[in-house]
């Protein structure tokens, strides 16, 4: 049986710890559903994992509806939610309601997951209304890093943790199922997690919120530079794959691929 939303809810009422990471085709989505991953994030963060683009905010709804579908078709027992890309959300509850509802009853989605606090207070509210599943996020919003002056840790200042605090609590109120928090001290984490009935999600949030999401590249260890602190590769494939690949080269350069096996007599 699929998870719902309830059944997320639910996790926190029973001490059950929430399980979530990035899937962005129908490959990923297989296997993390297999593996038993509670929650699939369609997340915006393809736009640098997979399309190369410099940031998230470049991010389409097309695009990201292209990769939703691809994860939607395939799944079966997770939940899957879907980033709302900027731009299709701030200062219009109507067509953030508009967007929401493609990305659930074409794209396949059952929850959308958006950035920000008090000032999406009114579109959160109508998504709500409109009987659309919202997760929130808050600390580090990738969207809007620029006005942070990078990736770096939110809520560290009085003013800025009562500020995330204050608008988990009015997000929960508001109606969120979910939150994301991102990149904010764990101290602050595990306050806004006992303080809120719904579900916490950290990510470089520290162990006391209620369940972890990571982007499953970074987890693999798939990627190339430095990882952020709050990533642990379970796996290094990277150089695995690149040794497969140059391998391929080497056998194809020197004849011995393909070989008897691979070819028809």
């Amino acid at each position: 049986m699929r998870l719902t939303v309830k059944d997320i809810i639910d996790k926190k009422k029973k001490h059950e710890k929430i399980t979530a990471l990035t899937a962005y085709d129908a490959l990923f989505a297989k296997l993390e559903e297999e593996a038993g991953v509670d929650i699939l994030l369609v997340g915006d963060s393809l736009g640098m994992v997979l399309l190369g683009l410099p940031s998230t905010r470049p991010v389409s709804l097309a695009q990201m509806m292209h990769h939703l579908k691809a994860v939607s078709r395939v799944s079966h027992k997770s939940l899957i939610v879907a980033d709302m890309p900027y731009g299709t959300y701030e200062g219009s509850p109507e067509r953030a309601v508009k967007n929401a509802l493609s990305l659930i009853k074409e794209g396949g989605a059952h929850a959308v997951k958006l950035e920000g606090g008090r000032e999406e207070a009114k579109t959160i509210s109508a998504l709500v209304a409109s009987k659309i599943p919202v997760m929130g996020h808050l600390g580090l919003t990738p969207q809007s890093v620029e006005f942070f002056g990078g990736y770096k840790i939110q809520g560290r200042s009085t003013r800025d943790a009562r500020k995330i605090f204050a608008d988990a609590r009015l997000l929960a109120g508001l109606g969120v199922f979910s939150l994301v928090l991102e990149c904010v001290p764990k101290n602050l984490a595990s306050k806004i997690t006992q303080s809120v009935r719904v579900p916490t999600i950290g990510i470089g949030a520290g162990t006391g919120c209620d369940g972890q999401v990571l982007v499953v590249t970074d987890l693999l260890g798939m990627g190339e530079g430095r990882q952020y602190r709050f990533v642990r590769e379970y796996a290094t494939l990277r150089p695995v794959m690149l040794a497969a690949i140059r391998s391929y080269i080497e056998d194809v350069h020197s004849g011995k691929f393909p070989g008897r096996k691979e070819s028809f007599e």
